[in-house]
């Protein structure tokens, strides 16, 4: 197997093609695509946020009611369950509609012990980043709000890859003595 971001490939090859067009020349040169693997695509919908708030939950001990600033107008209302949701602090926030790679599941609005959550605050296991789930992504003070996370975190590259079968031969040069 190898595998190649689409930016490798256009350092090497001058072409403003699209990845589905790039991909269907690989295969028609022989090349067997085995995946492509396009993070950019699957992380579109979630944003660098900053909670402004983080306070207890009225009906849960380990449960907390943040106040989000998204960048896209009124702060949204997140019941998190996080250890490490606090005040002040840069994370991923995901909008209700959206789909979460590392639950398998599209997010709802939802009502956790009472209190309305519209949305969610992220952990890198969601975003199939690691295997972490024991709190949310905590980002640097410089985070921009509003950005895309797959974008600022340059997981917007979308990643090649193909089989090398052994059976190939080469063409070039003679093997005859």
């Amino acid at each position: 197997m190898m595998k190649f971001t689409l930016a490798w490939l256009k350092e090497h090859l001058d072409t403003d093609a699209p990845l589905a067009a790039i991909v269907d020349k690989l295969t028609m040169i022989g090349l067997e695509v085995e995946s492509v693997a396009d993070r950019g695509k699957m992380l579109a919908p979630f944003i660098i946020a900053r909670v402004i708030s983080a306070e207890r939950h009225p009906n849960a001990d380990r449960l907390r009611v943040c106040m989000v600033d998204t960048g896209a107008g009124d702060p949204v209302q997140v019941v998190c369950g996080a250890p490490n949701a606090r005040a002040g602090m840069k994370g991923v926030f995901v909008p209700p509609g959206a789909y979460i790679p590392g639950k398998n599941m599209t997010l709802a609005v939802g009502t956790i012990r009472g209190v309305e959550s519209r949305g969610m605050l992220c952990s890198g296991f969601e975003l199939q980043l690691s295997d972490n789930h024991e709190g949310i992504l905590d980002l640097p003070p410089d985070a921009p709000v509003g950005v895309r996370y797959a974008e600022w975190a340059h997981h917007d590259d979308p990643v090649i890859e193909i089989n090398l079968t052994p059976n190939r031969r080469s063409t070039g040069g003679s093997h005859a003595r």
